[in-house]
């Protein structure tokens, strides 16, 4: 079974038992989170998709850590100007394991 939700701006396609990253989130690690957006599910050949969410459907997870990503280099520079900079950025995100998918 598989379910397609929305976080952060974002869709994620998940499965029981499945480890993902997704923007932070507001919750302390060993907490469970419940996301009610869910756009689709899916089992053994049958798929239902939301209108635009499935209604009475919800993925559970467990929050494993609060975690940042790997460092992203930006890097700018103005050619024969001298002129250049460098930063760089890391974002926050939430470590999360995805325990059930209920149907309706």
């Amino acid at each position: 079974m598989f379910a397609v939700i929305r976080t952060g701006g974002k869709q994620y396609r998940v499965q029981p038992d499945q480890v993902l990253k997704v923007e932070k989130l507001e919750a302390e690690a060993g907490g469970t989170v419940t996301f009610t957006d869910v756009l689709a599910l899916g089992a053994e050949g049958s798929i239902t998709i939301g209108a635009p969410t499935v209604v009475g459907a919800t993925v559970t997870a467990t929050v494993i850590a609060q975690d940042r990503l790997e460092k992203v280099i930006i890097f700018k520079k103005r050619r024969r100007q001298n002129s250049r900079r460098k930063n760089g950025h890391r974002q926050h995100v939430t470590v999360l394991r995805v325990s059930a998918i209920n149907a309706a």
